[in-house]
């Protein structure tokens, strides 16, 4: 089912964006306005529920030529992923990959995207956390690949799953993978690994916590590829050259990490 190679040369990708849906669009993190997912019954079309955790088709589809979906986590509007009990998280990160895995299955699109926005900086509009699934007609993110993203020092590894800190990333400078199996035995483990890696970066990244974060799941070479980048504004030498950066001494960061999670 998989005929992508790795190492594919990159593709320009432009994505429509329509402005005047995204007006209408609710925005708790920067304006103060009541949480649209707090109300079950002001939810557009419901797709899918476990207990508290509802898959519903997204009110505001402000990306054109894609079918966009919302992952609501939880019906407690002011937790965070971080603070899930190790069960409701293991049934979470299930829920959505398995959903997400479903959605590309059906073959109606290019390609599926399964990604989280946490944060001011974040790119997202909603406290309430959630997560996003989005089936794009026209366009395949695997294109826009490189094996070499996902590769990284070792911080831990456990039950055939890695987590690992990039020597070559996408951006720049900290950004966390987390490779399995697509055969999704190290389901759980990866949710851990998830769990703990937004919770370092929410409190103990950079000593004093980052307030941001983007999570992204990516099918790939018959794995699952897992990146989390804590956000803060991007440095001016990749927006306009490209360049991208890293830590000059990596390990400091990675005994941090460990001495608080591990």
């Amino acid at each position: 089912m998989n005929k992508h190679v790795g190492d594919t040369m990159k593709k320009e990708t432009i994505l429509k964006f329509d402005k005047s849906i995204a007006r209408k669009k609710p925005n708790n993190i920067h304006q103060k306005k009541p949480c649209p997912f707090c109300v079950t019954e002001g939810l557009s079309e419901l797709l899918e529920t476990q207990d508290s955790i509802i898959l519903v088709k997204n009110k505001y589809p402000v990306v054109q030529d894609a079918f966009q979906t919302v992952l609501i986590e939880t019906d407690d509007c002011e937790s965070e992923l971080s603070e899930y009990s190790k069960p409701h998280l293991f049934k979470l990160i299930r829920f959505g990959v398995e959903k997400w895995l479903e959605m590309e299955e059906q073959g109606s699109y290019q390609s599926v995207s399964f990604f989280k926005n946490y944060g001011p900086l974040s790119g997202g509009s909603v406290r309430h956390p959630h997560m996003q699934i989005i089936g794009f007609n026209d366009v395949d993110y695997r294109e826009n690949l490189k094996e070499d993203y996902f590769i990284g020092d070792e911080i831990h590894c456990s039950n055939g799953v890695q987590l690992n800190l990039s020597t070559m990333p996408m951006i720049g400078f900290t950004e966390f993978n987390i490779v399995m199996n697509d055969d999704l035995a190290g389901i759980d483990q990866a949710a851990d690994y998830i769990q703990k890696t937004v919770h370092y970066i929410l409190h103990h990244y950079n000593g004093q916590g980052c307030s941001s974060y983007n999570l992204f799941f990516y099918h790939w070479l018959g794995k699952i590829f897992i990146k989390i980048i804590p956000r803060y504004p991007t440095t001016p030498l990749f927006v306009g050259y490209g360049f991208r950066q890293v830590f000059s001494d990596p390990f400091v960061l990675i005994e941090d990490f460990q001495k608080y999670s591990f």
